[in-house]
């Protein structure tokens, strides 16, 4: 169905995308109502990470309207998604690996810090603080997403199941309005699976907006409230 564009938090209409000769995607229409869980389900081939990739600024669609909370605007650039209150995480791509869990989460918190080069070099006490603050908002997500206890661990040695768990955190940390997810229970066992849907589902229960690109059906049905198909 379709809802006015002042109930959408997201809505693009007519996106084209071509690789050369390839026609990526063909007229795609999507629209993402305010706190809805949406899935975005297709074939392998279908378009479903480009169409993914031009909403959060790695592809530029060669037409198309993008419309953010009912306003028209170009389609985002990826250093502006922050601004625009836009988290993704990537299938297998985003960690530090050699980073601790905590450090993860804080670079995610550092989008939005406000101290300079300046601070950062002299140690002013506003820098100091803004870092305690940092430190304390990051433990909290990840005691959020169950990963408390592993915090001083690096992150490539967490299971794959707690790395996508740490990426959401990550995500978290931007203080996103709408938080895009591609494929991520890929690789997952049926209690990592399950663990996923019940976090994704208290994430949108605290006011965040959800695209979910998944495969697995079963967490698809379950969890989202309108599904659309590519």
């Amino acid at each position: 169905h379709l809802m006015s564009t002042n109930t959408a938090a997201l809505q693009v209409e007519r996106v084209n995308v071509s690789f050369g000769g390839l026609r990526a995607l063909h007229d795609v229409y999507l629209e993402i109502g305010k706190n809805e869980v949406v899935g975005l389900i297709g074939p392998n081939g279908a378009g479903k990470t480009t169409l993914f990739n031009a909403l959060c600024g790695l592809v530029t669609p060669d037409s198309g309207e993008f419309r953010l909370n009912g306003e028209s605007r170009e389609f985002p650039k990826a250093h502006e998604l922050v601004d625009l209150g836009i988290a993704r995480t990537l299938q297998g791509v985003g960690l530090f690996g050699d980073l601790t869990v905590l450090e993860n989460v804080m670079v995610g918190c550092h989008c939005r810090s406000k101290s300079g080069l300046l601070g950062a070099i002299f140690r002013t006490p506003a820098t100091r603080r803004e870092e305690r603050a940092i430190r304390e908002k990051s433990l909290g997500l990840l005691a959020y997403v169950g990963l408390a206890d592993f915090a001083n661990m690096q992150a490539r040695n967490l299971s794959y199941g707690h790395q996508r768990r740490l990426e959401i955190a990550r995500a978290l940390a931007t203080q996103p309005t709408l938080l895009a997810l591609d494929e991520p229970a890929a690789g997952m066992n049926p209690a990592e699976t399950e663990a996923l849907r019940a976090l994704i589902q208290q994430i949108n229960e605290q006011g965040i907006t959800i695209l979910l690109i998944e495969h697995d059906m079963k967490l698809v049905m379950n969890l989202c409230h309108r599904v659309a198909v590519l």
